[in-house]
């Protein structure tokens, strides 16, 4: 459970990395990225619009990799079907995903960085010591673990379904998936109730690969994340006085693996299952709603049947598709379908593309909650990187869905819709809407 706060010194939870950004490049439009390359789907323009489906499947018809030569991003090939993307996270040998090559976004790591800048995470490890931190928190994600926090995820949500205001527009995604995601993340944590916004404010702050293309605002950034580490600090210090607990801090501190960390992998880790616990569900319990405001004939078929929940969850993950891309460097020259990759050569996993593949999903562009093979998305990944915490993420999503058909709840989208400015993290950052009943 959520533990009291550390004493610590006050914590800026504002303005976020959004605002950040956008101001800086109202005031200095030299800084916006410069796309000119046809198949450049790093420029978060076509996301925040949502245009980027043709383009997509323009690159898939031709072909799983296309190679951009020229990008903010630097160079990089585009890996766009779902078998390429399989095949690729199916050798994580030949095809890294370490931090010291470049690590899991499309940004370019920064040699001329100050030295301790980098935030090393498991995520962004090759074997063996992946496996070892990995194998860490995993315990926090079992099936007896995820039937033990039902009842607490339930009563969570079903209290804030009944809170809502009935009759009057709001914001979905503050009121409910951010309040959801954050709630669940300080519960992992063992994280202080009263300052569980922290978490979101730190969560946008270190998943915004926008921001880091922006020098002057790279102290802004390693200042945010320098108050996470310093809070997280004093929690792993007083949990270190304490018995082993369920939480992930605890584990961290009682495993041979991971108790060693310097404080600047601790914080990669933490950015890790932050960013992970926080931006990817919060994204897909909004999505949800859109879509199925989107495809009323879908909507319709989730109120007359709930026993389509369970699906109705993976169809909607892969429809959303949370997290846009995954980043993997070659080890070695090799042929990858046909193109010839050298050594140190990125490429980027767009997921986004991969479930909206039409050689797998039939009708992909279209929400199918009985989809037969929704299951086979990958917003999650493939292989020995796939989400650590994809059952957690299933739970709150199918129990926010049997929460609203309980309550027999229909949301409407009835205002404004924003898109997250990004291309890493795909979702909403408003999603105004009014709720009636079915």
């Amino acid at each position: 459970m959520a533990t009291q706060a550390p004493e610590k010194p006050q914590f800026r939870t504002s303005p976020s990395a959004y605002e950040t950004l956008v101001k800086h490049l109202d005031a200095h439009p030299e800084d916006l990225p410069k796309h000119p390359e046809k198949y450049d789907v790093s420029r978060s323009d076509i996301y925040y619009e949502d245009r980027w489906q043709p383009i997509f499947a323009e690159m898939r018809a031709k072909g799983p990799l296309h190679y951009v030569s020229e990008s903010p991003f630097g160079p990089y090939w585009n890996v766009v079907s779902h078998k390429a993307i399989q095949h690729i996270e199916a050798l994580p040998e030949l095809f890294s995903s370490s931090w010291e090559h470049g690590g899991i976004t499309i940004l370019e790591r920064d040699m001329d960085a100050e030295e301790g800048r980098e935030l090393p995470m498991f995520i962004a490890m090759d074997r063996p010591k992946h496996t070892g931190q990995r194998r860490t928190v995993a315990p926090a994600f079992t099936p007896a673990e995820m039937k033990r926090m039902d009842d607490e995820i339930r009563k969570r949500t079903g209290e804030l379904l009944d809170s809502l205001p009935k009759g009057e527009m709001f914001d979905w995604v503050e009121t409910v998936s951010i309040e959801l995601t954050t709630g669940m993340l300080a519960i992992l944590f063992g994280f202080p109730w009263e300052d569980r916004h922290l978490l979101t404010f730190w969560s946008d702050w270190a998943g915004d690969t926008e921001i880091a293309l922006v020098k002057d605002l790279t102290n802004d950034r390693e200042e945010v994340l320098q108050e996470m580490a310093t809070y997280f600090q004093q929690l792993w210090m007083k949990r270190a006085q304490e018995e082993p607990g369920p939480d992930l801090i605890s584990m961290m501190i009682h495993s041979p693996a991971m108790n060693q960390m310097d404080p600047r992998e601790f914080m990669g880790n933490l950015v890790l299952l932050i960013v992970g616990g926080n931006d990817t569900t919060r994204n897909t319990m909004s999505g949800i709603i859109h879509a199925f405001d989107k495809f009323p004939d879908q909507r319709k078929l989730f109120e007359e049947n709930p026993d389509l929940i369970p699906n109705a969850v993976q169809e909607c993950i892969r429809y959303q598709t949370p997290l846009a891309h995954m980043r993997r460097t070659a080890s070695e020259d090799t042929e990858l379908f046909g193109e010839q990759i050298k050594k140190g050569d990125k490429l980027i996993l767009w997921y986004l593309s991969a479930n909206r593949d039409e050689e797998l999903f039939e009708n992909a562009e279209k929400l199918d909650i009985t989809r037969e093979n929704a299951r086979r998305h990958l917003s999650f990944g493939y292989g020995i990187h796939r989400c650590v915490g994809a059952r957690l993420a299933e739970l709150q999503l199918r129990i926010l869905l049997e929460e609203m058909h309980k309550r027999r709840m229909r949301v409407h989208v009835a205002g404004d819709v924003e898109r997250v400015r990004a291309n890493f993290v795909h979702g909403f950052r408003k999603l105004e809407v009014e709720i009636t009943e079915f």
